[in-house]
């Protein structure tokens, strides 16, 4: 299954890059099951739908005068892709990678390699979890984690994101 946009800002240049008067976008990533948001151990994760959560980031971006492009994927090959097009195209990266966080070097290295500013989200708190969890292999090339808001942690996550690429920071 190919990830699905649920905003794109269009390309008026023709080069595949926005042009400067279209908002600078911010790539919002959401790995695998979180497609199932809402119905899905609602004990950890709540009931707001993944549907819910991009739209709320959309008209958050827009007022700040960021074009938000959210994307799902239960698929590791396809997130790295908009990863590396994210190059071109944005000017940070809101991520939830879902399990690929604890399990993906690729992931991983591919955000290393893109130059922008990453913010690695969670719904729940990874510390509370299992074990297993508690480990990411994303937050050493990320500007930093915030876990165990709820919806609220992408709101966040993306408030950041807007402050470093306003910076122009990447720093880890």
């Amino acid at each position: 299954m190919a990830a699905k946009p649920s905003s794109k800002a269009p390309d008026k240049t023709g080069s595949g890059k926005p042009s400067a008067n279209v908002a600078p976008a911010i790539l919002v990533l959401h790995g695998p099951n979180l497609n199932l948001l809402g119905t899905r151990e609602p004990h950890i994760y709540g009931s707001t739908t993944l549907a819910e959560i991009n739209e709320a980031l959309v008209e958050q971006g827009r007022k700040a005068g960021y074009a938000v492009q959210a994307f799902q994927s239960n698929h590791e090959g396809a997130l790295i892709d908009l990863v590396q097009r994210a190059r071109e195209s944005a000017c940070a990266i809101v991520i939830n990678a879902g399990g690929y966080t604890h399990t993906s070097v690729a992931l991983r290295d591919a955000l290393a390699a893109c130059d922008l500013p990453v913010i690695e989200v969670h719904l729940s708190n990874l510390a509370k979890r299992e074990d297993f969890r508690h480990r990411s292999l994303l937050s050493a090339v990320a500007v930093g984690q915030i876990a165990g808001f709820g919806a609220l942690s992408y709101r966040l996550g993306l408030t950041a994101a807007i402050e470093f690429s306003k910076k122009g920071s990447t720093s880890r």
